[in-house]
């Protein structure tokens, strides 16, 4: 099995293999605080055409070497509408490279705007795989609100909540989202995963 990053007298690394310097923010802010250190590489990693976030996240991670001493780490997060059958799920980058944000909230004119933001991170190392999953549901806004966050986050507004993800702090918007869910999950996951 691969072993959990050390504690924090001794503390671990991951390497988070991405393009999106608003994931490595978060995800730093998420795992630094419990000692685990973050490298980045930035580095686009092809993303199949697969039938669920698990299966693309696999996918990343396969295609990355481990270095010596280190997690490799990958995360893939998808927006799900309800009313459109789940689109764009894991379509999710592309949809938003070719719609936009005003492309979508036209698809979701006059229909049901529930949501679900889905997310699965993973690490590897050697061959040993772990996954972790978070999501959270909401719906979305009728217009793009906020500047901060990135992706689809100006338009979910998170259930119990007033604001999109784009007008949260990171660290409110990490108390509820799909992302902050999943490495929450991680972490349980890594001592009895690792022992």
């Amino acid at each position: 099995m691969v072993r959990a990053p050390p504690g924090p007298d001794r503390p671990g690394q991951v390497r988070v293999y991405t393009t999106n310097p608003g994931k490595v923010r978060e995800i730093r802010a998420l795992l630094e605080p419990r000692g685990i250190r973050v490298a980045w590489s930035r580095r686009r990693l092809v993303e199949i055409q697969g039938d669920s976030l698990e299966e693309v996240a696999r996918s990343k991670l396969n295609s990355v070497s481990p270095r010596p001493g280190e997690l490799s780490l990958v995360e893939d997060s998808g927006l799900f509408i309800h009313s459109l059958g789940g689109f764009p799920g894991v379509y999710s980058a592309y949809a938003y490279r070719t719609l936009g944000l005003a492309g979508v909230l036209r698809l979701v004119r006059g229909r049901d705007r529930s949501a679900t933001f889905r997310c699965v991170v993973g690490v590897r190392q050697g061959p040993e795989v772990l996954l972790a999953r978070g999501a959270v549901t909401g719906s979305l806004a009728r217009t793009a609100r906020g500047t901060l966050g990135f992706g689809f986050d100006p338009i979910f507004i998170p259930r119990g909540c007033s604001e999109s993800f784009a007008e949260m702090p990171a660290d409110v918007k990490n108390r509820y989202s799909h992302r902050g869910r999943a490495f929450r999950a991680l972490l349980r996951a890594l001592p009895a995963a690792f022992p």
